[in-house]
């Protein structure tokens, strides 16, 4: 099984892909990983490498296509691609999307001592404009470069909420799906929002609680504005799943 991970800046997804690679034995290919390949083919350094990007944009395509590669050459290896666009070149993979809540992402990556003089943000507030900032970028990027839809969320077999389960939570629920599509080959198949009763806006004193499932058996309608959701049918699951512990809704929009 191969999976793509892609999703909003301070979704997590760095950290899902540990625990996927520790608990569930994938072996993580990040862009970061798939750039010192390139470079060691090459001859040359990772610093010499990444220069040459800056300049030319032949180099996005090398790495594209090496991630392609990397796939294609290993069908029966557990892989996981920690990559923005993999899912856009990897021919078979599970494809997911990690949404966040941009208010929870920007407490995140403020709080985030790690992330030093690369990434530095004067309050959760500047955080927020910033990360957004960033993303609006990306997604006019992308359409430059390869006339594709970053947040276009028919892209991807999976858009799983982030922004409220632990990260461990996320990763056995992004893992249930991915077995249950693999199983009944559901490749083709796109645009399966699972999101947090909370999101919604429905809050109950109730432990999140994966005995009896993740997913409410009944699914609900919700309209997006941006990393915004509203209900639009099915506010009365929405409150179930909530008062029932479960970590998530499916919906549609």
């Amino acid at each position: 099984m191969h999976i793509t991970i892609t999703g909003n800046l301070g979704s997590g997804k760095s950290t899902t892909c540990k625990i996927l690679e520790a608990k569930y034995g994938f072996e993580i290919f990040s862009t970061g990983k798939v750039i010192r390949s390139i470079a060691d083919e090459m001859g040359i350094s990772v610093l010499e490498m990444n220069e040459r990007m800056s300049k030319d944009p032949q180099y996005d395509h090398m790495i594209d296509d090496k991630t392609a590669a990397i796939s294609r050459e290993n069908p029966d290896k557990q892989l996981l691609f920690d990559s923005r666009l993999a899912w856009n070149f990897v021919e078979k993979s599970f494809k997911v999307f990690l949404s966040v809540d941009l208010q929870e992402a920007a407490r995140r990556v403020y709080s985030d001592a790690s992330r030093g003089d690369v990434e530095t943000y004067k309050s959760v507030e500047d955080a927020a404009k910033q990360l957004q900032a960033r993303a609006d970028n990306e997604n006019v990027r992308y359409e430059a470069l390869y006339g594709i839809h970053y947040f276009d969320f028919s892209n991807y077999n999976l858009i799983l909420d982030s922004s409220f389960l632990p990260p461990e939570r996320v990763a056995d629920a992004l893992i249930g799906e991915a077995r249950a599509c693999d199983n009944w080959n559901g490749y083709g198949v796109t645009g399966r929002l699972l999101i947090s009763p909370k999101r919604l806006g429905v809050e109950t004193d109730v432990e999140v609680t994966f005995d009896h499932g993740y997913v409410y058996p009944m699914p609900v309608k919700v309209v997006a504005d941006g990393d915004r959701f509203t209900i639009a049918e099915g506010a009365e699951y929405v409150k179930k799943a909530a008062e029932e512990g479960y970590a998530y809704v499916s919906a549609s929009l």
